[in-house]
């Protein structure tokens, strides 16, 4: 995979509603099953320590040993139940046609997601309820910005004040602050290959941008990934 090793300029996506030819040669089948494989990908790892954890406790008779087991069932348990539950909102459905999602409700569950790993991340999300579709970008847009942080750092997520004109800046700063290219390209709706388990969830970004015609940027420089929309 490439990275970018240059500033990049500000890229948004077309505000047509007509979608990008790439979104007609991708049918739903293989974009439900990509979604599915991200979901998994994320999961493996808390789920298998669970496993694990509870392999030891199984076979281990020493006291300090079955108390450490316990501790990595029980965090691993509580990571895989976060990023269970910021899936189901952010590529689930999330609720009924027309539904409205509490940004304080979403950024407990964008903190839990993160909670305990090198992202440190800083909800300034204004008190309102927000269209499903801006929610869903919202959070998949703060995790692209976690994402872009390989070595940990710091995401800041503001919004707008008002519910009738939802709008957000979100700042990722760290070390090798970066986007990969097929994750921006993704995001901008423009993949320059074949999608995968990677790059899907940008894929989906940029979807639900154009969804609400978020005329969402990507940009990347100095150390800095910032996603704009609104």
């Amino acid at each position: 995979m490439q990275t970018m090793t240059a500033a990049s300029t500000p890229t948004q996506a077309p505000s047509t509603s007509e979608p990008h030819s790439f979104e007609k040669a991708i049918s739903d089948l293989e974009f439900a099953a990509l979604l599915v494989s991200r979901v998994c990908h994320d999961l493996v790892s808390p789920v298998g320590a669970v496993v694990n954890g509870l392999e030891v406790l199984e076979d281990e008779r020493d006291a300090a040993m079955r108390a450490d087991a316990l501790k990595l069932v029980a965090s691993s348990a509580e990571q895989a139940a976060a990023r269970l539950q910021f899936a189901r909102i952010a590529f689930g459905a999330a609720g009924s046609a027309g539904a409205e999602l509490d940004l304080n409700e979403v950024g407990r569950v964008v903190q839990g997601l993160l909670r305990g790993g090198k992202v440190e991340i800083d909800w300034r999300a204004a008190c309102v309820n927000w269209p499903k579709d801006w929610a869903k970008l919202l959070m998949n847009a703060a995790l692209l910005a976690a994402d872009s942080l390989p070595r940990g750092g710091k995401v800041v997520v503001q919004t707008s004040s008002g519910a009738d004109a939802p709008g957000f800046t979100i700042r990722a700063t760290g070390q090798n602050a970066r986007l990969l290219e097929e994750v921006e390209k993704a995001a901008r709706g423009e993949p320059c290959g074949p999608l995968d388990g990677r790059s899907i969830q940008a894929f989906l970004t940029h979807k639900l941008a154009r969804q609400v015609n978020a005329g969402l940027t990507v940009s990347v420089a100095d150390g800095k990934v910032e996603l704009i929309a609104g």
